[in-house]
């Protein structure tokens, strides 16, 4: 594994390592290992190389949303009043647990927001009552996603 400036150049036992991982983040080192050709040690050397290089973030559960029944999912375009409020409203929807990703863009919408909602009564809920009352937005335009259709990661 090489860096130069922001580039991080891996090679191909580090790929092998990091779809390992990809595919099942609890399999076991050693597997790895012995999958890869080098040493548990080794694997270890590599993966805290590659966590602090950041190409590695960290492992994580995933949740499933629709389990705990949250059966909508909703993309909210959020149009500002000014961008110099950005921080006050981006600390208001971290208050509110439905939203799970916001992102300030370009293009029509200011801040893009990702939210699970019990339904689309739960959803007109937290619109009108969580989300337009923040102070600073203007207004919002709702997308309900029908069914997700793609969900990976980027290749290595």
């Amino acid at each position: 594994m090489k860096q130069k400036d922001n580039n991080l150049t891996i090679d191909g036992i580090d790929k092998k390592i990091i779809r390992a991982l990809m595919t099942d983040a609890r399999t076991p080192i050693l597997e790895i290992a012995r999958h890869v050709g080098i040493s548990g040690a080794a694997i270890h050397q590599r993966l805290k190389k590659l966590e602090k290089s950041k190409l590695i973030t960290g492992s994580k559960f995933i949740i499933n949303p629709k389990i705990l029944g949250y059966s909508t999912l909703a993309f909210v375009g959020i149009y500002l009043d000014k961008g110099a409020n950005l921080k006050d409203i981006i600390r208001a929807l971290k208050k509110i647990p439905e939203v799970t990703e916001c992102h300030y863009t370009t293009g029509a919408y200011n801040i893009f927001i990702k939210l699970f909602c019990k339904d689309n009564t739960h959803l007109m809920y937290l619109l009108n009552n969580n989300i337009q009352t923040i102070a600073g937005i203007l207004r919002t335009e709702s997308l309900i996603s029908l069914e997700q259709q793609i969900e990976r990661q980027i290749k290595i």
